[in-house]
């Protein structure tokens, strides 16, 4: 288990309690579980003390937790028959997105979503998950073949933000993001969304400009980084932590905006310690998406999408 910054005295409690065990292992007829137990509760204690209250920028490393389950276990824990296509007919393929034609609970769907990698050798890969221009084009293949054979659209959100390198910016990022986010809003079928990590900037948007967005309970969608904003307003990395209560950035408060429809609750210290529960909750989320559409036509989901991106920032005005 990785342990953020705010863990350690949980990190050193587990740590204790796992000693124990390993002496008792040891030693002959050496009796150590109750002592063990009797730290792995007031570990579970100090991790749901931790967890109940998370300020916006314990949320941030949360949903950055290298842990958490990505786009990649979300496919193999909730799809069936992913065929992945690549490459955008144009440039080339780009592993910061992963996209296909799948199966979920037996409904054939189009399944879009950014992929960071696990370790550094797929991090690399997939460039942490920060998409270039053809894979924003790539996702738009996917949308216009959904479109084409009427199949909902399912995307996953987890990306610090579209790459700003000078190669991407060459080849048209922002007008690949600006045409991923408007073809979200012109295809006839059912597209919703659920950001499992980071939600970052117009890299995240590209995605998910859907008719029902649902994000984890402890992660993030925002404009910027804390990191990003706090240099660009007070000409300091270091002030992340009140930038990211500016941002406005955690699901409970993008759910109050109306910027989002769900929160989907996450086992208890985050989806990190108990990956099939985080993953078995988003798929009956998206469930629970698809179904509000059942039956409506082609006219009906697009209006209702374009009526949801309207409508957003009046509760705030109000």
């Amino acid at each position: 288990m990785t342990y953020l910054e705010f863990e350690k005295p949980l990190a050193d409690l587990e740590g204790k309690a796992e000693e124990l065990r390993a002496l008792a292992r040891k030693g002959e007829g050496v009796d150590l579980e109750k002592e063990a137990a009797a730290l792995d509760m007031k570990a579970q204690d100090m991790l749901r003390d931790l967890y109940k209250q998370l300020d916006p920028w314990r949320k941030t490393q949360v949903a950055r937790h290298p842990e958490r389950p990505h786009c990649r276990d979300y496919v193999a824990g909730l799809f069936t028959e992913y065929t992945p296509m690549a490459g955008d007919r144009a440039f080339g393929e780009d592993h910061a997105v992963m996209g296909g034609l799948a199966r979920f609970r037996d409904q054939p769907c189009v399944i879009i979503g950014h992929e960071k990698g696990n370790d550094t050798k797929s991090r690399i890969t997939h460039n942490f998950g920060m998409a270039r221009p053809e894979g924003y084009r790539k996702a738009i293949r996917l949308m216009d073949m959904a479109d084409r054979f009427r199949l909902p659209v399912i995307t996953l959100v987890d990306t610090p933000g579209a790459y700003p390198g000078k190669g991407a910016e060459e080849r048209g990022q922002s007008e690949a993001i600006a045409r991923s986010t408007e073809k979200c809003l012109q295809i006839g079928v059912p597209l919703v969304s659920v950001v499992i990590g980071e939600g970052g900037s117009g890299g995240a948007v590209a995605f998910a400009t859907a008719n029902r967005i649902a994000m984890l309970e402890h992660s993030i969608y925002s404009v910027i980084s804390p990191e990003g904003c706090a240099s660009i307003l007070w000409k300091d990395a270091e002030k992340m932590r009140e930038a990211a209560v500016a941002l406005k950035l955690t699901a409970q408060d993008l759910k109050r905006l109306d910027v989002i429809d769900r929160i989907i609750p996450e086992p208890m210290g985050g989806a990190q310690r108990a990956p099939a529960d985080a993953i078995k909750a988003v798929g009956d989320t998206i469930a629970e998406m698809l179904g509000e559409f059942t039956g409506k036509k082609p006219a009906e989901i697009i209006k209702d999408r374009r009526q949801k991106f309207l409508n957003m920032g009046s509760k705030a005005l109000a």
